[in-house]
């Protein structure tokens, strides 16, 4: 059974943009008093909290599919669709959110810190919205723009002033029962603790936390033993702490050679960038078991040669309490000395990020196909009109068409080469095809046509009254000046045997 989890994928699904409405007011004596389709609600987003009362990610383990809520469509009457309602997720503090490509995106290390990890959709405009003093009726409305769907890695790196690192069984989880009211599992037999166990402790005025790692061994920072799962809950505490076994039967083993083993591992773990290595940072030894009469002397064996390397050592016992508050108040000064620091330490600039327009909203690539080259579309306006749009209005098709008109493409694509009838594909992957015909202008304000129905694009070939009564005309129109000219060579062919007759 999972008691303890740490590192989790999340599989999001973001809540989705309602459509936007289209409907005309109609009233006693106003049989078409103007649109008033309303907006679609934007969808729900998810948000990632860092909460102090979580500890584990054990929740989202079980269930790693979360989604929000989707909004609301428009109404007529200019009602607006509800917003999907948001997905707040609490983390602990500490969590690491990466992509699925594994670049941190947030590092949630502040209580109360919330980050949108998967924005919702946009709601789309209804035709009341998009009416303006050219188009006053629109026959289209937008719609809802999908919310964010994809993984992202959640992984949990404790907070907490001191380490204990250790060999396995050397006494770390009696400690930390010993100086704190944490009670973490405690047993005569290797990797007891299979998670990092935090005890607060208060020595004197200074009030600090304590993270009890599980046992390292060597070769932990290549991926033996439990070492290199946990060894990133070492990454963010002040001090390190190492407990010592000075009452060990594993013959081969003595306090020095755990101290080496322990510190060569410490050595090859790397650290993010821009934090102190490991090694770098203030280490006590304590030196523990000490009830046991070999544990003293051996102890008073090895005190000389760990002084000489320049640690300050501790002699104690978890079972009798000696040497404990000697150390908490050692590692209380340590963690105040860092603090004190940390505050007088001048605080970087705030950079204040201002949006600013970018010089160009689309990219167009050039990529050889089979049949010619296709000519792709990338960039957030772009796509985001694509997803829009209705394809089954006309209206909405040309509004696109004018859209993209506007933003430069057309000109962006007789730069590169297209030509009419080339591929065009909007977006990443596969798609939105067309085949581009640079016919279309930017005039659709000024037609005149049923609503919904745009006449450049031609995509209904039925003909209208007017139409059929021009070509009817026209056909006749033609018949007579057929019958015109077959009579005028009649009369000519017989003026001609006249002609021939009185000769």
């Amino acid at each position: 059974m999972v008691t303890f989890v740490d590192r989790v994928t999340l599989h999001l699904s973001a809540g989705k943009g309602g459509n936007g409405c289209v409907s005309v007011r109609r009233e006693k004596f106003k049989p078409l008093a103007g649109p008033d389709g309303g907006n679609g609600g934007s969808g729900g987003d998810i948000v990632l909290v860092a909460d102090p009362q979580v500890t584990t990610l054990l929740s989202y383990h079980h269930s790693p599919h979360r989604s929000a809520g989707n909004g609301g469509f428009g109404m007529g009457d200019n009602r607006s669709g509800a917003a999907g309602e948001h997905l707040e997720l609490p983390v602990p503090v500490g969590t690491v959110v990466k992509d699925e490509n594994g670049e941190m995106l947030v590092d949630m290390v502040t209580p109360g810190l919330r980050f949108v990890v998967a924005p919702g959709g946009q709601g789309g405009l209804g035709n009341a919205a998009l009416a303006n003093p050219k188009r006053k009726a629109p026959g289209f409305a937008l719609l809802g723009t999908p919310g964010w769907q994809g993984d992202v890695q959640l992984e949990l790196k404790t907070v907490a002033d001191v380490a204990l690192v250790g060999f396995p069984s050397a006494g770390k989880s009696s400690l930390i029962a010993a100086i704190s009211a944490a009670r973490p599992k405690i047993a005569d037999y290797p990797f007891t603790t299979l998670h990092p166990n935090l005890g607060v402790v208060q020595a004197g005025d200074a009030r600090y936390t304590v993270a009890d790692v599980p046992g390292l061994i060597e070769g932990a920072s290549d991926g033996k033993g439990l070492g290199l799962e946990f060894l990133r809950h070492v990454e963010r505490c002040t001090a390190l702490l190492h407990v010592l076994d000075c009452a060990t039967l594993d013959p081969g083993r003595d306090p020095i050679s755990d101290l080496d083993v322990i510190l060569a591992e410490l050595a090859a773990y790397p650290v993010p960038e821009g934090q102190v290595p490991l090694l770098e940072r203030p280490q006590l030894i304590a030196l523990n078991k000490l009830d046991v009469p070999e544990a003293k002397d051996l102890a008073d064996l090895v005190r000389p040669e760990l002084e000489a390397r320049g640690y300050r050592v501790f002699d104690i016992s978890t079972v009798s309490r000696d040497g404990l508050r000697q150390l908490t108040f050692a590692l209380g000064e340590i963690v105040e000395q860092h603090r004190r620091d940390v505050a007088s330490a001048p605080q970087p600039e705030r950079i204040v990020i201002r949006p600013q327009g970018s010089e160009k909203d689309f990219e167009i690539r050039v990529e050889g196909g089979t049949y010619g080259n296709i000519y792709r579309i990338l960039g957030t306006k772009p796509v985001r009109w694509v997803q829009q749009t209705d394809f089954q209005n006309e209206e909405a098709v040309g509004f696109l068409a004018d859209r993209l008109e506007k933003l430069g493409i057309e000109d962006e694509l007789f730069r590169l080469g297209a030509e009419p009838g080339s591929t065009v594909v909007i977006g990443a992957g596969d798609g939105i095809v067309f085949d581009w015909h640079p016919s279309l202008s930017s005039a659709a304000e000024l037609m005149t046509a049923p609503r919904g129905t745009d006449p450049r694009l031609d995509l209904n070939p039925r003909r209208t009254t007017s139409q059929r009564r021009e070509r009817y005309h026209e056909r006749m129109d033609a018949k007579a000046e057929a019958r015109a000219e077959l009579e005028s060579e009649r009369l000519a062919a017989g003026s001609d045997w006249e002609d021939e007759d009185e000769s």
